[in-house]
């Protein structure tokens, strides 16, 4: 089990911020929970530490919006996913560390732009099933990499102007597919190793305390400050990683 304070001190208010996000609150910004731990551990071992954790969240997340999820949205976009989590799967071997913390780094980066300064919908979208496959893939892909799917799966959900509540249901619906979809081939790779394991089973007890706090807080805090701290955060760790990643690829 991972004993380092530092790793402690980055993944309690990682995951805290995860779950908050992922029960309503925080619109996607549980993308910073990898990259934060990243800073000090490898990222597989990291989005390893991450996956039953984000079971767990998945479990209550779907008792907390249990039949409030849009069953058409549903079925264009899970099937989809299957095939990036089976492509992360079989190149799980050719990820580089340093190409990984890059590639998060610029995702986390892009993601925070897009939200201060891309263009929101303003009519819903009307659905595209082309577009669901293809975001759908490459969120069931970035999340078996490093639990980072919400920005690809939002680009099709957002669009669509579903309602608060049930967007939400949607996004932990999909990701509980995703994430329970992930443990056979996590395992198959020796990712969920007796360490992790332990390592996981110490942060567990945050999973429903951030869970419940989105759900309590999406309907009753207002999100703008909260938001642009969990923003600025994303960005500071996406930074991070970016540099360190660029500095290897420099040479």
């Amino acid at each position: 089990m991972i004993a380092d304070p530092l790793f402690y001190a980055l993944a309690v208010p990682a995951i805290l911020i995860a779950g908050i996000s992922k029960g309503g609150f925080g619109s996607g910004v549980g993308l910073v929970a990898v990259p934060m731990m990243a800073l000090s551990v490898p990222v597989p071992q990291a989005a390893a530490i991450m996956l039953p954790i984000l079971c767990i969240m998945d479990l209550v997340g779907l008792w907390t919006y249990w039949r409030r999820w849009d069953g058409a949205v549903m079925r264009r976009i899970l099937p989809a996913s299957l095939a990036g989590i089976t492509v992360g799967a079989l190149t799980f071997s050719m990820f580089n560390e340093d190409v990984l913390r890059l590639g998060i780094g610029a995702l986390a980066i892009a993601f925070v732009l897009d939200h201060w300064l891309g263009l929101r919908p303003g009519k819903p979208a009307a659905p595209n099933v082309f577009k669901a496959w293809a975001c759908s893939a490459l969120s069931g892909y970035t999340s078996f990499v490093a639990h980072a799917g919400g920005p690809p799966i939002n680009m099709y959900l957002l669009p669509l102007g579903l309602e608060k509540a049930t967007l939400v249901a949607t996004a932990v619906v999909f990701f509980a597919f995703v994430n329970y979809a992930k443990l056979l081939p996590y395992w198959w790779l020796g990712q969920l190793s007796a360490g992790n394991m332990a390592t996981a089973l110490v942060l567990a007890p945050l999973a429903p305390v951030g869970m419940l706090s989105g759900a309590w807080l999406m309907h009753r805090v207002s999100q703008k400050l909260f938001m642009r701290i969990c923003y600025s955060f994303v960005l500071i760790t996406g930074l991070k990683l970016t540099w360190d990643g660029a500095r290897w690829l420099l040479g």
